[in-house]
């Protein structure tokens, strides 16, 4: 999916990239991809290229629905971008197989772009816009709030 998401944008491709080294008391962090905008289109690795003052779209991605952990690895990857790196600009697209009519605009009030790439769907799939339609994940011991239905 990030794939098919870098040939419609272009730019640089780094996969799997590591922006936070583990260490005593701090974990690895990893971001599934970052693309330099206006880097030659190819799939490069981290030690042939900077991010410094360079236009980046930092990548998340899940072959599922649009999820809190996929939002929550989406923002905190800008945040630990930004904070190591020295990128002229920074957007964040969290990758998602299908989309969420909830967290949505939530995702887009913290600035996090919402791409769906429903190209691994099957026939039988539901669509992609039918927000909550199956209501994946609850049950009838499990409300949904009426602001979120």
């Amino acid at each position: 999916m990030t794939r098919r998401y870098w040939e419609r944008v272009g730019g640089t491709l780094l996969e799997e990239y590591c922006v936070v080294r583990p260490r005593p008391g701090v974990g690895p962090r990893w971001v599934d991809g970052i693309i330099i905008l206006g880097g030659d289109h190819r799939i490069a690795s981290p030690a042939d290229v900077s991010l410094d003052g360079r236009d980046l779209i930092i990548v998340q991605t899940k072959a599922s629905r649009l999820g809190m952990y996929l939002l929550g690895q989406a923002l905190f990857s800008r945040e630990l971008i930004t904070a190591g790196f020295a990128p002229r600009s920074v957007r964040t697209v969290a990758l998602r197989a299908r989309d969420d009519a909830v967290l949505r605009p939530i995702a887009e009030r913290f600035g996090i772009e919402v791409v769906v790439d429903d190209s691994k769907l099957g026939e039988d799939q539901p669509p992609i816009d039918t927000a909550l339609g199956d209501r994946a994940g609850t049950s009838p011991s499990q409300p949904i709030p009426k602001r979120f239905r």
